[in-house]
């Protein structure tokens, strides 16, 4: 299983927020290159970039940070927040990114999302699905849709998409522990997705559990920053 760390720009810097709330922000490093290279330095090989002030504005904001730590590392990045047309995607990838996540236009514009799976390659998308109840949600997770996740997932597995992470947003940010049932019931019914869970962890004891029940990949965030699982703790169980 591979540990993906997240980034989270907002005004350049890298911060986390709790339930997707602006409000509750923490700055943790004004130089998101610096926290990059940390996870460099400790053996990490990806790295999962969110560009706050772009989801919030609808369009890519913070690609030159994107550009800094492509260009700097070796580090293999997805990038998502704002990407909402075909300049964005291009914006992306001329950036440096390997893959551009699109969580809420998957949902909300699904014609436009599959018009760039032709040109671009399904496996240059990671598809990331926002979950309430096993329903979708969207616009910062204050919308919850009426499409079961599983549908969701389905529908693009057949359009070739490959790679999808998962986040219960009642989970997210909160150090609880991630949505281990709703995980596991998503790889009983897609056995081969590269499927990579996201929001909750909070302790190493979370990550043997994930491994466990197959899942290929996980984002972690506020436990890294917070301290609650540490760069060495990753090397020295095998985790890098």
């Amino acid at each position: 299983m591979e540990i993906i760390p997240a980034i989270d720009i907002i005004d350049g810097k890298c911060v986390r927020l709790t339930q997707g709330d602006y409000e509750q922000k923490k700055i943790y490093n004004e130089h998101p290159l610096e926290v990059a290279k940390e996870f460099e330095d400790a053996g990490l090989k990806r790295l999962h970039l969110v560009d706050l002030d772009g989801a919030k504005a609808g369009a890519v904001k913070n690609w030159k940070v994107l550009e800094t730590i492509a260009g700097k590392t070796s580090l293999v990045i997805d990038f998502g927040g704002g990407i909402k047309k075909e300049e964005d995607v291009l914006i992306v990838f001329n950036s440096g990114a390997a893959l551009a996540t699109i969580g809420s236009m998957a949902v909300k514009d699904p014609e436009l999302f599959l018009s760039w799976l032709e040109p671009y390659g399904a496996d240059k998308f990671l598809l990331g699905a926002d979950v309430k109840n096993e329903k979708i949600a969207i616009g910062g997770w204050l919308e919850t849709t009426d499409r079961w996740v599983y549908d969701f997932i389905e529908e693009y597995i057949q359009k070739g998409i490959r790679q999808v992470f998962c986040t219960d947003v009642g989970k997210d940010g909160l150090l609880q522990g991630p949505s281990l049932d709703l995980y596991r019931n998503i790889l009983e019914k897609f056995p081969t997705l590269h499927f990579i869970a996201s929001g909750g962890v909070s302790c190493l004891d979370d990550l043997v559990q994930l491994e466990e029940i197959g899942c290929k990949g996980v984002i972690i965030g506020k436990a890294i920053y917070e301290g609650r699982i540490s760069l060495k703790e990753l090397t020295k169980i095998g985790l890098v």
